[in-house]
C-alpha cells in the first residue's frame, strides 16, 4: 500500500515528504552560507551603483550637504561644449582600436598556433605586457614617445626619419595612445584565441591542408567560421573596454594637446576631482552606463540571430 502511494506521488511529480523536507533544509543551509557573500558583494558592488544613480540628481562636493537638483546636472552636462569633444575622441579611439587592436591578436594567435617549435616562448613574450602594471607601461611608452630623447625618434633618426611629434600633435596623439593600448592589451586576447583554436576539429584543418589549401584560405574558411562566437564576444568586450579608456590619456597627455585626447572617463574625472562637481560626474557616468547597456543589448540580439544562421 505504501509502495503504491509512493508510486502515485512519483507519477504526480511530487517527492515524498521526507525528501521535500531534506531539500528545504539544504536550501536553507545554502542560503545561510551564501548570505554573507551576497551582502558583501551587494554592499561593495551594487550599493555604489545605486548611490551614483542618486548622485546624478544631486548637487554636492561630498563635504557639504547634498541638494536635490533633479535633471539640472544633465542639462548642464549637455550644455558643456567639451562633452561633444570627449564623445568624439572616445569614438575615434574605439574605431582606431578596433581597426588595429582587434585583428592583431587574431593574427598573432594563428601564427603561434602554426609554430611547430618554440611556441611557448612566443606566448610568454606576447603575454609579458599584460604582467606589467598599466601605469608603469604607460609611463614607459611616454618615455619612448618623448620628442627629444625618446626611443622611437631615436630609432627613426637612424634611418633618416623624424623626429615625430608623437604626443605633441593633435593628429599624432590619438594614434599613439591606440598603439600603446594595443601593445598592452593584446597578450590576454591572444591566449584566449589560442585556447579557442584548440577546439577547432583537427580533421577539418588537416583535410584542407591535404587538399593544398593555403594557410590564409584555411584561416578564412575554417578557423574564423569556427571561432565566430568567440570573435563576436571579444568584439563586444573590446568596444566596452575602449569606451572606458582612461589611463592612457590621463597619464600620457592629460587630455591634450588642445583637448584632442579628452575621453569620456577623463571628463568624468575632471568633473569630480578637478571641478569638484560630483553630481555632473555621476550624471555622465549614468549616461555612459546606459549607452553601453543599450549597445550591448542591441549587439547581442543582432549577433545571436546572425550566429544561429
Amino acid at each position: 500500500m505504501l509502495g503504491k502511494r509512493a508510486a502515485e506521488r512519483a507519477d504526480a511529480g511530487q517527492a515524498p515528504p521526507a525528501r521535500r523536507a531534506k531539500g528545504h533544509s539544504y536550501a536553507l543551509a545554502s542560503a545561510f552560507f551564501l548570505a554573507p557573500m551576497v551582502l558583501v558583494f551587494g554592499y561593495f558592488s551594487w550599493w555604489p551603483i545605486i548611490q551614483s544613480g542618486l548622485l546624478a540628481f544631486q548637487q554636492t562636493n561630498l563635504v557639504d550637504p547634498a541638494a536635490w537638483v533633479g535633471w539640472q546636472n544633465f542639462a548642464n552636462l549637455f550644455a558643456d561644449p567639451l562633452l561633444g569633444t570627449a564623445v568624439w575622441n572616445t569614438v575615434w579611439f574605439t574605431l582606431l582600436a578596433l581597426l588595429f587592436g582587434f585583428p592583431v591578436p587574431i593574427f598573432l594567435a594563428v601564427v603561434m598556433s602554426e609554430l611547430r617549435r618554440g611556441g611557448w616562448l612566443f606566448r610568454i613574450l606576447v603575454y609579458l605586457p599584460v604582467a606589467v602594471p598599466p601605469v608603469v607601461a604607460v609611463l614607459m611608452w611616454k618615455f619612448f614617445y618623448n620628442a627629444d630623447y625618446g626611443l622611437f625618434n631615436g630609432l627613426a633618426g637612424l634611418v633618416g626619419l623624424g623626429p615625430f611629434p608623437w604626443l605633441q600633435d593633435t593628429d599624432w596623439a590619438m594614434p599613439s595612445l591606440v598603439l600603446e593600448a594595443t601593445w598592452a592589451g593584446a597578450g590576454g586576447t591572444v591566449l584566449i584565441y589560442i585556447a579557442a583554436l584548440t577546439s577547432v576539429p583537427r580533421e577539418l584543418y588537416e583535410a584542407a591542408e591535404s587538399d593544398g589549401a593555403s594557410i590564409w584560405r584555411r584561416v578564412w574558411h575554417i578557423l574564423l567560421p569556427q571561432l565566430r562566437g568567440v570573435l563576436l564576444l571579444m568584439l563586444l568586450l573590446q568596444v566596452i573596454g575602449t569606451f572606458q579608456v582612461f589611463t592612457e590619456p590621463f597619464v600620457m597627455t592629460d587630455g591634450g594637446p588642445e583637448d584632442s585626447t579628452v575621453t569620456i572617463l577623463l571628463l568624468i574625472y575632471r568633473y569630480a576631482f578637478v571641478y569638484g562637481d560630483f553630481g555632473m560626474a555621476a550624471a555622465l557616468s549614468v549616461l555612459l552606463a546606459v549607452v553601453l547597456g543599450l549597445l550591448s543589448a542591441v549587439y547581442l540580439r543582432a549577433t545571436k540571430a546572425w550566429s544561429s544562421t
